[in-house]
Parts: structure tokens; C-alpha cells; sequence
């Protein structure tokens, strides 16, 4: 791909980060209106002398009636970037002088506005070819930007304040000549691909795009080579599937590669569970120390399936340390759980999660030398401070063997180290936390628990995944219109697609995993009111957010830390077309998914969760409906198996949906394995269903012969 679009693809992945109470405004020397925001991330700036104001849809109405530039700052309140320049940059008097004297000031919580940062970071990664946060945009008063950067100190950003506000003065044709060009640039990364033509999918085109990406894959220690790492779960679900379809063992062994040096690295918090933001080196071994909801719950859905495929006992101490991390420190007393966790305590990134020798000699006495090489404690492992960042011994077994141990004795070992490092943690401060709820993430989490329930046949996961999907119904939906985050006394900002498409995807999810139709329904109802409000009929796929206000329409495809809301949407109308025989919906996904395959095919780790769709349409796809009062056992049976390409629903009673039609009898119980809604004689128990899967799986055969 040529152009500014095909950068993008890429960086987008990787974009990275270079709790305020509010207080009465006598207290401070400054206030501005940021004070009565409820967001985090915009109290942090409530009381800097900048005269700061938060994000309307009306901002260049004033900047137009006032002729002045705009700067917009756009961060989140868990990043260690923001917070240096907030305290280095934007406290200082005479900086903020300047910018209240000629400038109109905007602070932006970018998770409670993704779509004026999606429209703005774009800006700046075209302009510089990276981007990150906090991202410091100066615009035109018509909204389009003609400076952006990141993170500056205090004499840097001075000197573009003042370089920009005398241009405007002296050179203001210059500057609109150059940001028409940027917007057209917005424009052009922000749209979908041309439906003009559609491409068709086919095994082959998947197995030669898979095959240019194993060129990028860092085979020591796993994942894609670059200089930092996130885990990106989609990728390896694609990964897994795919080796096990094209009984790839390379594709297969390069998943558990990087899912084992993951589980082992500095970027797993061992101590108190859950996953820091991203790796800042290429062997995983130094994190940036965020704890983000998005990445905990899509990491738990990753291990929980990986569980299934490899049978790892590691994986599976990952999903419940996650999970008593998030029930510990980031849940809501209603259902909901919060958004992130800094990096930062007491002005010091990862303050509260690394040790100092002297104090674990101290905690552990005569068992230090023991904890130091099962956490591999040495100074690869080292901030510049001296203190240790915990990793894992790569296999427990292994080490048991060398220190002549057991297996028993290293676990009574292992919760003894745990606790005491726990008691030691508790009398250090705490990271601050974004206590917003944001309800594409907390979807996420639905699948996460739903994942980990299918594993693992745990009850609780399952009890959490619904009163999470409670709790947004209750306090994020209303008039069949979703909010995009939810604080008590907090703006309703309308929801975006990724809401719509994450929500929907986690009812279909816990329709699969309950039966309960209620939740089908849902899903249903809410994909509906998807194509209602975002679908855009020029190109075929979805708008990010309903209203074009801002600079450019966004029709977002790629996948990032987060996969692409329009790839969800596909994904949801696939699946409903397989449940429902709704031709409609299977049509559309599959055209947007026709649509994408050009951009697979030059770039597939940039879109895994098209890929994973496209391996659905290219290869053998199964639905299993189980009928029967024993339906629910049955199909919990099933989901405790890596089934790739696989549907597995079912009804304990008789039902009007599409794919059970005549198929329920009284005191029966059947598994129906079916593909495009044909289906094999039925059969009574979970090993005869297995068997029929297998058998195709094996002859490569794409239709039963009947």
C-alpha cells in the first residue's frame, strides 16, 4: 500500500504513552473550568493557570467569532507523559500567560472522547510519522490542524506556541494551505476501502499474507519484532485457529512461544495479578506500568482459549490472577469496573511495583536466593533506579528439578513470597485510578469472563460476565441508545460504534454461553440500532460516531490494542446470520470482508480480526445446535474443547430461532453439527460430535458430500 495510509496501518498498533479529587477553588491559586468536569484526567488540569476548557462540539464556533488558534491536549489520566508536562509545562505562569492571551485552550480525556483523538492522532502521525500521548495539537479556528506533537518541555513548547501565533499573524494563507492538506491526509486514512470491487477470499490468499508476516515475527522471544511490545490478543486467537485449520505447526509454535515468554515477562504483575500496558523492550522484561481494563479483559478471553489449545497449567493461574486483580482493585460496587491504574505513585513510574535488594532481603531472609532465581532477579531486569522488575521462571517443573524441590513445596513457596510482598505492597501508596466505566471495555470484559467460564466451567466467571452486562443495560442504555462512559454525575456523551459492536458481540457471547434467548434478543436489538445510527451507505461499512462534526468522517478498519469496531460489527453480523439463516446479515459481512481483502493481504497483522473472519469464509465453518433439556451441559462440554471455526448454541426448550426449527424433541437431547445450515445426522453425546468435526477438519473437505 503507498501513501500515508499504509504507514498508518502499522503505527496505529503501536502507539505509545511518552487521581485528582475535586476541591473547593479557594484552596487553590487557580481554577479554571475544567473543575466541574468529573473525568480524571481533566481534574488533573483543573487548577493549573492555564485557562483550560473541555471538549464541546461548539469549540470552533468560538475559536472562529474570537480569530484565534486552538490548542487541543488530549491525554488520559493514567499516563506518565501527561503528567510531566502538566507538571513541568502547563503549571508555569508565563506559559500559560501566552497561551490564555492568544489562544483558545481545550484539555480532552481521550477515553472519553476517542473520536476527536482518532481524528487529531491521525494528524500528528501524518505530520511526524509516530504519535503518543499526551498528543498537543494547535489547530486553525476552523478545526484543522497546522502543528502536533506529543510530549515537550517547558522551552519547547513555548517556542512552537510562539512560532505558530506569529504565523497566523504574519503567514495565515501559508498556514491554511498546509492544513487543507493535512485534512485531505485525515480524510483519506479515516475512510474504508473502496466497495466498488470485491475481492475474493480463498485459503490460498490467507496462507501467502500469513506467510509475508512469519518474515516479521521475533522468534526469540516472540511476537513481532519492534523495539516495544503490546500483546494483542486478536492476533494469536488468529494464530491458533489458523495453525490448527492449515495444520500449520509453525504458525502453531510461534503462538506458544509468544504466549509463554508473555505469561513469564516483566509485564505480568506476579505479585498482585493482571498486565501492565506494553513491554518498552523487545524481550518483554520492562514495562510501562499502566494496568489498563481493555488489555486485562482481552488478555483473560487470550489465555482462556489458550488454555483450551495447549492445555498450559501457567495459562490458566494468568485468567484467575486477572481476575482477582480486577475484583480486588477496579470494581464498581454496582457490576461495572473501572477504566486503568497509572503508572505513577509519589512522581515515580512503577514506584509501587518494583523492589530494591535490600528490601526483599529484608522481606525474605534466607529464602532471597531462592525468589531471586525463580523471579529471575539480575540486572537485565533493573530500572535505572536499581530496583527489580519480577519475571517467572519459564517452566516450574524445570526449576523444581535443578533446586531439587516439589512441585508442592514450590507452590507453599510461592504463597508465601506472595503475601509477604502483598503486606509489604499495602504500606505503599496506592496508583491513582481512572474511575470511569467506559462500556466498550467493560464489553470486553463480558467476553473475557464468558471466555474464561467456557475454559474453565467456573460459575463465578459466569456471575460476573452478567452483572456486568447489567450494570451497563441499567446505567449506560437508554431509549435504545447507549453512553459511552458512565461516572456518577458525569457528562452522557453519546456512545460510539465500538460501543454498539463491543456490546452486541458480549450478548451474543453470553447467549452462547447461557442459552438464555433474552440475550440473543439483545444482540439483536442492539445491531439493529448499530446500522440505524453509524452506517454510512457510500462506502458500505460504519461511521465511529453518529453525527460528522468533527474534520473528517471516521470509518475506522485497522486493529490496534483494540480491534477495529467495523471488523466487529462484521463479526456480529456473521454470527447472527448463522443463528438466525438471516441472509442479509451473512451477505453484508461478507462483502465488508471482501472489501478489506486487499488490505490483508499487504498487511494481515495490521487486520487479524478481518483475517480471523476470513478464515472463516475460506475454510470449513461449523454450527452446533444442541437441543434437549441436558442442552446446557452439552454445549459446556463442547466449549471446554478449542473447536476452530466453530458455533456451538443451543436450547433446552422449543424455540422460533432459525437453526433449532423442528430439531427439538421431548426427553431427547441431539448435537446437530451443521454447515451453511446443513446438517449431519444428529448425534447424543459430545465425542460423536467431535468426531464428525475432526473427520473434516482432517480430509480438508469443505462440504459433507451429501
Amino acid at each position: 500500500m503507498k501513501g500515508p495510509l499504509g504507514l498508518l496501518c502499522v503505527l496505529l498498533l503501536f502507539i505509545s504513552c511518552k487521581e485528582s479529587s475535586k476541591k473547593v477553588s479557594q484552596d487553590f491559586a487557580y481554577t479554571n473550568t475544567l473543575v466541574h468536569e468529573t473525568s480524571p484526567y481533566l481534574l488533573q488540569h483543573a487548577h493549573n493557570p492555564v485557562n483550560w476548557q473541555p471538549w464541546t462540539d461548539t469549540i470552533y464556533n468560538a475559536a472562529k467569532k474570537e480569530n484565534k488558534l486552538v490548542v487541543l491536549s488530549i491525554g488520559y489520566s493514567t499516563c506518565h507523559w501527561c503528567h510531566k508536562m502538566e507538571e513541568e509545562t502547563f503549571t508555569d505562569i508565563s506559559t500559560a500567560e501566552f497561551m490564555n492571551a492568544n489562544f483558545i485552550n481545550v484539555k480532552v480525556d481521550r477515553e472519553e472522547r476517542p473520536d476527536v483523538d482518532k481524528v487529531y492522532m491521525t494528524a500528528v502521525q501524518l505530520m511526524n510519522g509516530s504519535g503518543g500521548w499526551p498528543l498537543n495539537v494547535i489547530t486553525l479556528p476552523n478545526g484543522k490542524p497546522i502543528y502536533g506533537g506529543t510530549y515537550h518541555s517547558k522551552e519547547e513548547w513555548n517556542a512552537v506556541l510562539k512560532r505558530f501565533n506569529e504565523l497566523y499573524k504574519n503567514d495565515s494563507l501559508k498556514l491554511n494551505a498546509y492544513a487543507d492538506k493535512v485534512a485531505l491526509g485525515i480524510e483519506e486514512v479515516n475512510l474504508a476501502p473502496s466497495s466498488k470491487k470485491l475481492n475474493a477470499i480463498s485459503k490460498d490468499s490467507l496462507i501467502k499474507a500469513t506467510t509475508t508476516w512469519k518474515l516479521k515475527w521475533d522468534t526469540q522471544y516472540g511476537g513481532t519484532i519492534a523495539d516495544q511490545k503490546f500483546v494483542l490478543p486478536t492476533s494469536l486467537i488468529y494464530l491458533m485457529n489458523y495453525g490448527v485449520i492449515e495444520s500449520d505447526l509453525e504458525a502453531n509454535n510461534f503462538a506458544k512461544k509468544t504466549l509463554d515468554s508473555i505469561a513469564s515477562s516483566g509485564i505480568v504483575d506476579h505479585i498482585d495479578g493482571g498486565f501492565y500496558r506494553y513491554s518498552t523492550v523487545p524481550d518483554w522484561s520492562i514495562p510501562h506500568f499502566e494496568k489498563m481494563l481493555y488489555d486485562n479483559a482481552q488478555i483473560m478471553a487470550l489465555y482462556a482459549e489458550a488454555y483450551k489449545r495447549y492445555k498450559t497449567p501457567r495459562y490458566k493461574e494468568i485468567v484467575y490472577a486477572i481476575d482477582a486483580f480486577l475484583t480486588e482493585h477496579m470494581l464498581h460496587d454496582g457490576g461495572g469496573y473501572y477504566a486503568a491504574l497509572d503508572a505513577d505513585t509519589d512522581g515515580e513510574e512503577g514506584k509501587y511495583y518494583t523492589w530494591s535488594k535490600d528490601e526483599l532481603h529484608t522481606l525474605l531472609g534466607t529464602e532471597y536466593d531462592l525468589f531471586a532465581a525463580y523471579y529471575k532477579l539480575n540486572p537485565k531486569n533493573t530500572l535505572e533506579n536499581g530496583t527489580y522488575v519480577l519475571q517467572h521462571t519459564a517452566s516450574d517443573a524445570t526449576f523444581c528439578i535443578s533446586n531439587r524441590i516439589s512441585s508442592d513445596k514450590l507452590q507453599q513457596l510461592k504463597n508465601d513470597w506472595k503475601k509477604a510482598l502483598k503486606k509489604a505492597r499495602n504500606k505503599r501508596t496506592y496508583p491513582s485510578k481512572d474511575d470511569k466505566i467506559i462500556t466498550s471495555w467493560n464489553s470486553l470484559l463480558i467476553n473475557g469472563y464468558v471466555e474464561a467460564y467456557k475454559t474453565f466451567n467456573d460459575d463465578s466467571f459466569l456471575k460476573k460476565a452478567k452483572a456486568i452486562n447489567s450494570f451497563i443495560l441499567e446505567n449506560c442504555y437508554k431509549n435504545n441508545a447507549l453512553i459511552h462512559s458512565y461516572k456518577k454525575g458525569g457528562k452522557r456523551t453519546a456512545g460510539f460504534l465500538e460501543d454498539y459492536a463491543t456490546l452486541t458481540n458480549a450478548n451474543i457471547n453470553l447467549y452462547s454461553a447461557t442459552l438464555n434467548p433474552e440475550y440473543l434478543n439483545i444482540a439483536t436489538s442492539l445491531n439493529e440500532t448499530t446500522h440505524q445510527k453509524f452506517y454510512d451507505v457510500e462506502s458500505g461499512f460504519y461511521r465511529f460516531k453518529e453525527e460528522d462534526n468533527l474534520i473528517s468522517k471516521i470509518i475506522p478498519t485497522h486493529d490496534g490494542v483494540l480491534d477495529s469496531p467495523n471488523a466487529t460489527v462484521a463479526e456480529n453480523l456473521f454470527l447472527l446470520g448463522h443463528i438466525l439463516y438471516h441472509d442479509a446479515y451473512s451477505a453484508q459481512a461478507k462483502k465488508m470482508i471482501q472489501t478489506m481483502a486487499p488490505l490483508l493481504q499487504e498487511n494481515l497483522e495490521g487486520y487479524t480480526k478481518w483475517s480471523s473472519l476470513a478464515l472463516h469464509l475460506s475454510s470449513t465453518y461449523y454450527e452446533i445446535a444442541v437441543v434437549g433439556s441436558n442442552a446446557t451441559r452439552l454445549t459446556q462440554e463442547l466449549n471446554s474443547s478449542f473447536l476452530a471455526n466453530t458455533l456451538i448454541i443451543g436450547t433446552e426448550t422449543t424455540s422460533t430461532i432459525a437453526i433449532y426449527k423442528d430439531r427439538f424433541e421431548e426427553d431427547k437431547n441431539y448435537i446437530y453439527v451443521c454447515l451453511n445450515n446443513s446438517c449431519k445426522l444428529p448425534v447424543t453425546s459430545v465425542p460423536e460430535a467431535l468426531q464428525q468435526i475432526e473427520y473434516n477438519l482432517e480430509k480438508g473437505n469443505l462440504n459433507f458430500g451429501f
